[in-house]
């Protein structure tokens, strides 16, 4: 009977034992949670595009690991909580490198958007100086509408910048460079054009 007894007793603590060193580490998931929004708070969606896949792959990972010892009898935990441990320190690590990348993309837009209103100033003065016959009348009155969106764009460059949305100004002033050089090129063809029927 004593036996029994310290068997029982011994039985209740080792099951007591695994049972109390097997609790879901919520708390780890909770840090890894809260460390992943710190990321998309500081601009990781835009930023850090792959770390925070990354981020979110492992994090999954992790919460599979521990479904999967919830449905054992003698739950280990220990995996999960280095995973998750891992996820926070990265996630950290990431938060830190944001603002660097923000920096060069904010540098990146003002130099497309100097280089736009360069280009834009450009096409202006050439219009300016366009030959204005018959033949090319039509032509300067569409480079002139083309300029005039161009210019209206240019704004919206400003825009994004103020936004923050430094990716998407640089796609727009590359955008309009591209579209001043043209016209550009379109009104040097047409004043060597007057200046070959001049010669003649």
């Amino acid at each position: 009977m004593k036996n029994l007894m310290k068997l029982s007793v011994l039985t209740f603590l080792v099951v007591f034992l695994f049972t109390s060193c097997a609790k879901q580490p919520t708390q780890q998931i909770n840090d890894a949670k809260a460390a992943i929004s710190a990321v998309v708070s500081a601009g990781g969606e835009t930023y850090a595009k792959d770390e925070l896949k990354k981020l979110n792959d492992d994090y999954n990972a992790a919460m599979n690991e521990i479904n999967a010892q919830s449905k054992k009898l003698f739950k280990k935990y220990g995996k999960a909580k280095e995973m998750l441990a891992k996820v926070k320190s990265d996630a950290d690590a990431v938060v830190k490198l944001i603002p660097a990348r923000k920096e060069e993309a904010k540098k990146e837009a003002l130099a497309a958007q100097n280089d736009a209103k360069a280009a834009y100033d450009e096409a202006k003065a050439l219009l300016d100086k366009a030959p204005k016959g018959k033949g090319t009348k039509a032509d300067i009155e569409a480079m002139k509408a083309d300029l005039a969106g161009l210019e209206a764009q240019l704004s919206e460059v400003q825009s994004s910048i103020d936004k923050e949305d430094y990716f998407g100004a640089k796609d727009k002033a590359n955008s309009i460079k591209e579209k001043a050089n043209a016209i550009s090129e379109q009104v040097k063809a047409a004043i060597e054009k007057v200046k070959g029927k001049v010669k003649k």
